[in-house]
Protein backbone atom coordinates (compact mmCIF):
# COMPACT_ATOMS: atom_id res chain seq x y z
CA UNK A 1 0.00 0.00 0.00
CA UNK A 2 2.61 2.64 0.59
CA UNK A 3 5.09 2.92 -1.94
CA UNK A 4 7.81 6.08 -1.34
CA UNK A 5 7.15 6.79 2.32
CA UNK A 6 9.47 5.95 5.38
CA UNK A 7 8.55 4.51 7.97
CA UNK A 8 7.61 6.37 11.28
CA UNK A 9 10.96 6.62 13.36
CA UNK A 10 9.77 6.14 16.70
CA UNK A 11 5.47 5.36 16.89
CA UNK A 12 5.65 6.24 20.59
CA UNK A 13 6.44 9.79 20.56
CA UNK A 14 2.78 9.97 18.08
CA UNK A 15 0.81 8.76 21.12
CA UNK A 16 -1.36 11.83 21.63
CA UNK A 17 -0.70 14.09 24.51
CA UNK A 18 -4.13 14.67 25.84
CA UNK A 19 -5.18 11.55 26.17
CA UNK A 20 -4.53 9.01 28.90
CA UNK A 21 -6.17 6.24 25.98
CA UNK A 22 -3.32 2.87 25.63
CA UNK A 23 -3.04 0.86 28.19
CA UNK A 24 0.83 0.53 29.25
CA UNK A 25 2.78 -2.15 27.34
CA UNK A 26 0.27 -2.24 24.25
CA UNK A 27 2.23 -1.73 21.14
CA UNK A 28 1.40 1.28 19.01
CA UNK A 29 0.12 0.46 15.23
CA UNK A 30 3.12 -0.38 13.20
CA UNK A 31 3.62 2.55 10.42
CA UNK A 32 3.21 1.29 6.88
CA UNK A 33 6.48 -0.61 5.92
CA UNK A 34 7.61 -1.32 2.05
CA UNK A 35 5.84 -4.98 2.10
CA UNK A 36 2.62 -4.51 -0.24
CA UNK A 37 4.65 -2.56 -1.97
CA UNK A 38 7.08 -5.55 -3.20
CA UNK A 39 4.24 -8.27 -3.35
CA UNK A 40 4.49 -9.31 -6.88
CA UNK A 41 1.72 -11.62 -7.72
CA UNK A 42 -0.91 -10.37 -5.26
CA UNK A 43 -3.67 -7.89 -6.15
CA UNK A 44 -3.63 -4.66 -4.49
CA UNK A 45 -6.02 -3.99 -1.72
CA UNK A 46 -5.62 -1.13 0.17
CA UNK A 47 -8.43 -2.04 2.51
CA UNK A 48 -6.39 -6.02 3.28
CA UNK A 49 -5.59 -4.87 6.64
CA UNK A 50 -9.40 -4.06 7.48
CA UNK A 51 -11.18 -7.51 7.39
CA UNK A 52 -13.10 -8.86 10.56
CA UNK A 53 -10.92 -9.80 13.59
CA UNK A 54 -7.90 -7.60 12.34
CA UNK A 55 -7.72 -5.64 15.72
CA UNK A 56 -4.36 -3.76 16.34
CA UNK A 57 -3.24 -4.35 19.58
CA UNK A 58 -3.54 -0.62 20.64
CA UNK A 59 -7.38 -1.53 20.36
CA UNK A 60 -7.92 -5.06 21.60
CA UNK A 61 -9.94 -5.43 24.59
CA UNK A 62 -11.71 -1.89 23.94
CA UNK A 63 -15.39 -1.90 24.57
CA UNK A 64 -17.14 -2.02 21.26
CA UNK A 65 -19.40 1.63 21.28
CA UNK A 66 -20.59 4.23 19.28
CA UNK A 67 -19.91 7.87 19.64
CA UNK A 68 -22.36 10.31 18.09
CA UNK A 69 -21.58 14.03 18.08
CA UNK A 70 -25.19 16.25 18.26
CA UNK A 71 -24.39 19.29 16.50
CA UNK A 72 -27.55 20.88 18.23
CA UNK A 73 -26.95 19.61 21.84
CA UNK A 74 -23.18 20.32 21.54
CA UNK A 75 -22.79 17.47 23.47
CA UNK A 76 -21.33 12.85 22.85
CA UNK A 77 -23.64 9.92 22.97
CA UNK A 78 -22.00 6.97 23.46
CA UNK A 79 -23.91 3.97 22.84
CA UNK A 80 -22.97 0.92 23.63
CA UNK A 81 -22.94 -1.62 20.15
CA UNK A 82 -24.43 -4.92 21.50
CA UNK A 83 -27.19 -3.75 23.69
CA UNK A 84 -27.94 -0.46 21.85
CA UNK A 85 -28.09 1.13 24.63
CA UNK A 86 -27.24 5.32 25.55
CA UNK A 87 -24.77 4.28 28.20
CA UNK A 88 -23.23 7.53 28.26
CA UNK A 89 -23.41 11.87 27.60
CA UNK A 90 -21.12 14.60 27.94
CA UNK A 91 -20.84 18.10 26.66
CA UNK A 92 -17.90 19.64 24.50
CA UNK A 93 -17.83 22.54 22.71
CA UNK A 94 -19.93 24.43 19.91
CA UNK A 95 -21.10 22.56 16.89
CA UNK A 96 -19.51 18.95 17.51
CA UNK A 97 -19.49 18.01 13.95
CA UNK A 98 -17.62 14.56 13.43
CA UNK A 99 -15.59 12.38 16.13
CA UNK A 100 -12.03 11.38 14.45
CA UNK A 101 -10.09 8.09 15.82
CA UNK A 102 -6.15 9.48 15.98
CA UNK A 103 -3.74 8.12 14.00
CA UNK A 104 -1.95 5.86 16.33
CA UNK A 105 -5.61 4.67 17.47
CA UNK A 106 -5.82 5.60 21.03
CA UNK A 107 -7.95 9.05 21.20
CA UNK A 108 -10.63 9.56 19.43
CA UNK A 109 -10.89 13.64 18.46
CA UNK A 110 -14.34 15.28 18.76
CA UNK A 111 -14.08 18.59 16.28
CA UNK A 112 -16.02 21.67 17.65
CA UNK A 113 -16.29 23.37 14.67
CA UNK A 114 -17.72 26.83 16.27
CA UNK A 115 -15.77 27.02 19.66
CA UNK A 116 -12.40 26.39 17.31
CA UNK A 117 -11.43 22.99 19.56
CA UNK A 118 -11.03 19.17 19.43
CA UNK A 119 -11.57 17.49 22.43
CA UNK A 120 -9.80 14.19 23.12
CA UNK A 121 -11.83 11.08 24.45
CA UNK A 122 -10.08 7.79 25.97
CA UNK A 123 -11.90 4.83 24.06
CA UNK A 124 -11.03 2.66 26.86
CA UNK A 125 -12.90 4.98 29.74
CA UNK A 126 -15.01 6.83 26.95
CA UNK A 127 -14.92 10.05 28.94
CA UNK A 128 -13.13 13.34 27.67
CA UNK A 129 -10.00 14.95 28.15
CA UNK A 130 -9.05 18.71 27.94
CA UNK A 131 -9.77 20.30 24.71
CA UNK A 132 -7.36 21.35 22.54
CA UNK A 133 -7.37 24.85 20.52
CA UNK A 134 -7.18 24.45 16.88
CA UNK A 135 -8.76 26.92 14.13
CA UNK A 136 -12.55 25.82 12.31
CA UNK A 137 -11.74 21.78 13.02
CA UNK A 138 -14.94 21.00 10.84
CA UNK A 139 -13.20 17.55 9.66
CA UNK A 140 -9.66 16.05 9.95
CA UNK A 141 -7.52 13.45 8.73
CA UNK A 142 -4.16 12.01 9.00
CA UNK A 143 -0.61 11.57 7.06
CA UNK A 144 -0.36 7.98 6.11
CA UNK A 145 2.95 8.16 8.08
CA UNK A 146 1.53 9.48 10.92
CA UNK A 147 3.50 12.87 11.42
CA UNK A 148 0.43 15.17 10.38
CA UNK A 149 -2.74 16.31 10.70
CA UNK A 150 -5.27 17.30 8.50
CA UNK A 151 -7.44 20.05 9.15
CA UNK A 152 -10.14 20.70 7.00
CA UNK A 153 -10.88 24.34 7.80
CA UNK A 154 -14.15 24.28 6.19
CA UNK A 155 -15.12 28.20 6.97
CA UNK A 156 -11.73 29.67 6.74
CA UNK A 157 -11.35 28.08 3.37
CA UNK A 158 -8.12 26.48 4.48
CA UNK A 159 -6.60 23.21 4.94
CA UNK A 160 -4.31 23.01 7.84
CA UNK A 161 -1.29 20.54 8.90
CA UNK A 162 -0.39 20.02 12.55
CA UNK A 163 1.82 17.87 14.38
CA UNK A 164 -0.05 14.80 14.85
CA UNK A 165 1.16 14.94 18.06
CA UNK A 166 1.11 18.12 19.89
CA UNK A 167 -1.70 19.13 17.04
CA UNK A 168 0.58 23.08 16.55
CA UNK A 169 0.43 24.82 13.55
CA UNK A 170 2.94 23.24 11.04
CA UNK A 171 1.32 24.75 7.85
CA UNK A 172 -1.90 27.01 6.26
CA UNK A 173 -3.02 25.80 2.51
CA UNK A 174 -5.60 28.38 1.15
CA UNK A 175 -7.52 26.58 -1.31
CA UNK A 176 -9.14 27.78 -4.70
CA UNK A 177 -12.41 26.39 -3.70
CA UNK A 178 -14.83 27.01 -1.24
CA UNK A 179 -16.11 24.41 2.12
CA UNK A 180 -12.87 22.21 2.07
CA UNK A 181 -15.23 19.05 4.18
CA UNK A 182 -14.01 15.49 3.28
CA UNK A 183 -10.91 13.45 1.93
CA UNK A 184 -9.22 10.63 0.57
CA UNK A 185 -5.54 9.37 0.36
CA UNK A 186 -4.07 7.55 -2.50
CA UNK A 187 -2.55 4.56 -2.43
CA UNK A 188 0.80 5.18 -2.12
CA UNK A 189 -0.14 7.87 0.22
CA UNK A 190 1.66 10.23 -1.83
CA UNK A 191 -1.50 12.73 -2.08
CA UNK A 192 -4.88 12.85 -1.27
CA UNK A 193 -8.10 14.66 -2.86
CA UNK A 194 -10.49 16.70 -1.12
CA UNK A 195 -14.15 17.63 -1.85
CA UNK A 196 -15.27 21.44 -1.90
CA UNK A 197 -19.04 21.17 -0.84
CA UNK A 198 -19.78 24.78 -1.72
CA UNK A 199 -18.43 25.00 -5.08
CA UNK A 200 -18.36 22.39 -6.93
CA UNK A 201 -14.92 21.18 -6.77
CA UNK A 202 -12.21 18.11 -5.88
CA UNK A 203 -8.67 19.31 -5.40
CA UNK A 204 -5.59 17.02 -5.59
CA UNK A 205 -2.96 17.81 -2.46
CA UNK A 206 0.41 16.67 -2.36
CA UNK A 207 1.18 15.26 0.79
CA UNK A 208 4.71 15.46 1.59
CA UNK A 209 4.57 19.13 -0.80
CA UNK A 210 1.26 19.98 1.90
CA UNK A 211 0.62 22.37 -1.74
CA UNK A 212 -2.79 22.04 -4.38
CA UNK A 213 -1.35 20.38 -6.96
CA UNK A 214 -5.23 20.08 -9.31
CA UNK A 215 -8.59 20.84 -9.40
CA UNK A 216 -11.67 19.33 -11.23
CA UNK A 217 -15.29 21.11 -11.27
CA UNK A 218 -17.72 18.40 -10.84
CA UNK A 219 -20.77 20.34 -12.67
CA UNK A 220 -21.94 23.22 -11.89
CA UNK A 221 -24.67 22.60 -8.88
CA UNK A 222 -22.59 19.78 -7.65
CA UNK A 223 -22.07 19.32 -4.04
CA UNK A 224 -19.40 16.77 -2.91
CA UNK A 225 -19.21 15.55 0.21
CA UNK A 226 -17.87 12.16 0.99
CA UNK A 227 -14.49 10.37 -0.54
CA UNK A 228 -13.32 7.01 -0.86
CA UNK A 229 -10.49 5.21 -2.55
CA UNK A 230 -11.34 2.21 -4.29
CA UNK A 231 -9.65 -1.07 -2.98
CA UNK A 232 -7.02 -1.84 -6.20
CA UNK A 233 -6.67 1.94 -5.43
CA UNK A 234 -7.24 3.06 -8.87
CA UNK A 235 -10.43 5.20 -8.28
CA UNK A 236 -11.72 7.97 -5.97
CA UNK A 237 -15.43 7.82 -5.45
CA UNK A 238 -17.05 11.20 -4.67
CA UNK A 239 -20.27 11.54 -3.53
CA UNK A 240 -22.42 14.46 -4.70
CA UNK A 241 -25.22 15.31 -2.27
CA UNK A 242 -26.98 18.14 -5.21
CA UNK A 243 -26.48 15.51 -8.35
CA UNK A 244 -27.69 12.56 -6.30
CA UNK A 245 -25.08 10.08 -6.88
CA UNK A 246 -21.15 9.61 -7.21
CA UNK A 247 -18.40 10.65 -9.28
CA UNK A 248 -15.22 8.56 -10.15
CA UNK A 249 -11.99 10.25 -10.86
CA UNK A 250 -9.52 8.24 -12.16
CA UNK A 251 -6.40 8.33 -9.63
CA UNK A 252 -3.77 8.68 -12.22
CA UNK A 253 -5.08 11.37 -13.95
CA UNK A 254 -6.84 13.17 -11.73
CA UNK A 255 -9.32 12.98 -14.71
CA UNK A 256 -13.55 12.31 -13.94
CA UNK A 257 -14.73 8.82 -15.34
CA UNK A 258 -18.18 8.72 -14.82
CA UNK A 259 -21.70 9.30 -12.46
CA UNK A 260 -23.20 6.65 -10.57
CA UNK A 261 -26.51 7.68 -9.79
CA UNK A 262 -27.73 6.43 -6.42
CA UNK A 263 -30.32 8.11 -5.02
CA UNK A 264 -31.50 11.84 -3.24
CA UNK A 265 -28.87 13.73 -1.43
CA UNK A 266 -25.69 11.43 -1.50
CA UNK A 267 -23.86 12.11 0.87
CA UNK A 268 -21.66 9.45 2.77
CA UNK A 269 -19.25 6.46 1.84
CA UNK A 270 -18.06 3.24 3.54
CA UNK A 271 -16.33 0.13 2.19
CA UNK A 272 -17.69 -3.64 3.05
CA UNK A 273 -15.32 -5.40 4.95
CA UNK A 274 -14.56 -7.74 2.14
CA UNK A 275 -13.80 -4.66 0.01
CA UNK A 276 -16.17 -5.76 -2.45
CA UNK A 277 -19.15 -2.99 -2.01
CA UNK A 278 -19.23 0.67 -1.44
CA UNK A 279 -22.12 1.89 1.18
CA UNK A 280 -23.89 5.03 0.04
CA UNK A 281 -25.76 6.65 2.15
CA UNK A 282 -28.74 8.88 0.68
CA UNK A 283 -29.45 11.32 3.26
CA UNK A 284 -32.35 12.77 1.18
CA UNK A 285 -34.52 9.68 0.80
CA UNK A 286 -34.20 7.78 3.85
CA UNK A 287 -31.78 5.05 1.51
CA UNK A 288 -28.56 3.06 1.19
CA UNK A 289 -27.17 2.37 -2.04
CA UNK A 290 -24.70 -0.44 -2.40
CA UNK A 291 -22.11 -0.22 -5.35
CA UNK A 292 -20.11 -3.33 -6.39
CA UNK A 293 -16.55 -2.42 -6.72
CA UNK A 294 -16.06 -4.90 -9.64
CA UNK A 295 -18.64 -3.57 -11.84
CA UNK A 296 -19.23 0.04 -11.02
CA UNK A 297 -23.08 -0.33 -10.91
CA UNK A 298 -25.52 0.07 -8.08
CA UNK A 299 -26.56 -4.05 -7.14
CA UNK A 300 -28.99 -3.43 -4.25
CA UNK A 301 -30.77 -0.41 -2.59
CA UNK A 302 -31.64 -0.87 1.17
CA UNK A 303 -34.72 1.24 2.14
CA UNK A 304 -35.41 2.71 6.17
CA UNK A 305 -38.76 1.76 7.14
CA UNK A 306 -40.83 4.79 7.46
CA UNK A 307 -37.61 7.13 6.19
CA UNK A 308 -35.42 8.76 7.54
CA UNK A 309 -32.03 10.85 6.79
CA UNK A 310 -28.96 8.34 6.90
CA UNK A 311 -25.88 10.58 6.99
CA UNK A 312 -22.12 9.71 8.62
CA UNK A 313 -21.12 6.34 9.98
CA UNK A 314 -19.49 3.10 9.67
CA UNK A 315 -18.88 -0.34 10.23
CA UNK A 316 -18.83 -2.63 12.99
CA UNK A 317 -15.53 -4.49 13.99
CA UNK A 318 -16.99 -8.05 12.53
CA UNK A 319 -18.58 -6.31 9.39
CA UNK A 320 -22.25 -7.13 10.30
CA UNK A 321 -23.71 -3.75 11.37
CA UNK A 322 -23.55 -0.34 9.60
CA UNK A 323 -24.41 2.33 11.70
CA UNK A 324 -25.29 5.38 10.65
CA UNK A 325 -26.54 9.12 11.76
CA UNK A 326 -30.00 10.22 10.80
CA UNK A 327 -29.14 13.94 10.41
CA UNK A 328 -32.46 15.10 10.49
CA UNK A 329 -34.55 12.76 12.45
CA UNK A 330 -32.67 12.77 15.88
CA UNK A 331 -31.79 9.11 15.52
CA UNK A 332 -29.10 6.43 14.62
CA UNK A 333 -29.45 3.92 12.56
CA UNK A 334 -28.13 -0.30 12.78
CA UNK A 335 -28.89 -1.68 10.00
CA UNK A 336 -27.58 -5.69 8.88
CA UNK A 337 -24.88 -5.84 5.99
CA UNK A 338 -26.32 -8.88 4.90
CA UNK A 339 -29.55 -8.26 3.92
CA UNK A 340 -29.78 -4.53 4.61
CA UNK A 341 -32.86 -5.03 7.83
CA UNK A 342 -32.99 -2.41 9.93
CA UNK A 343 -32.17 -4.01 13.82
CA UNK A 344 -32.40 -1.11 15.81
CA UNK A 345 -33.29 2.72 15.27
CA UNK A 346 -32.03 4.12 18.64
CA UNK A 347 -33.74 8.09 19.99
CA UNK A 348 -30.69 10.75 20.68
CA UNK A 349 -30.00 14.28 19.93
CA UNK A 350 -31.80 16.81 17.47
CA UNK A 351 -28.23 16.90 15.55
CA UNK A 352 -26.36 13.52 15.05
CA UNK A 353 -23.77 13.95 12.99
CA UNK A 354 -20.68 12.31 12.45
CA UNK A 355 -21.06 9.53 14.21
CA UNK A 356 -17.80 6.84 14.96
CA UNK A 357 -17.89 3.21 15.35
CA UNK A 358 -14.34 1.92 17.41
CA UNK A 359 -13.17 -0.19 17.71
CA UNK A 360 -12.27 -1.08 14.12
CA UNK A 361 -9.48 -2.85 12.66
CA UNK A 362 -6.84 -1.98 10.95
CA UNK A 363 -3.30 -0.66 11.49
CA UNK A 364 -3.34 2.90 11.86
CA UNK A 365 -6.12 5.51 11.13
CA UNK A 366 -6.52 8.20 8.20
CA UNK A 367 -9.34 10.40 10.15
CA UNK A 368 -12.79 11.43 9.36
CA UNK A 369 -14.57 8.97 11.18
CA UNK A 370 -12.74 5.93 10.42
CA UNK A 371 -10.92 5.54 7.40
CA UNK A 372 -8.02 2.63 8.05
CA UNK A 373 -5.55 1.00 6.61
Amino acid sequence: MRRGWAAVAAAGLLAVACSSGGAAGDAPPRAPGPAVAQRVNAPLDVYEHDRPGMLSPAVRGLPARVYVPDSESDDVIVLDQRTFQQIGRFKVGRKPQHVVPSWDLRTLWVNDNDSNDLVPIDPRTGRPGKPVQVDDPYNMYFAPDGRFAIVMAERLQRIDFRDAHTMRLRKHVSVPCTGPNHADFSASGDFFLTACEFSGDVLRLDTRGQKVTGVVKLASRAMPQDVKTSPDGKTFYIADMASNGVWTIDAATFRKTGFIPTGKGAHGLYVSRDSKTLYVTNRGEGTISLISFKTGRVVRRWRLPGGGSPDMGGVSADGKVLWLSGRYNSEVYAISTSDGRLIRRIRVGDGPHGLAVFPQPGRYSLGHTGVFR
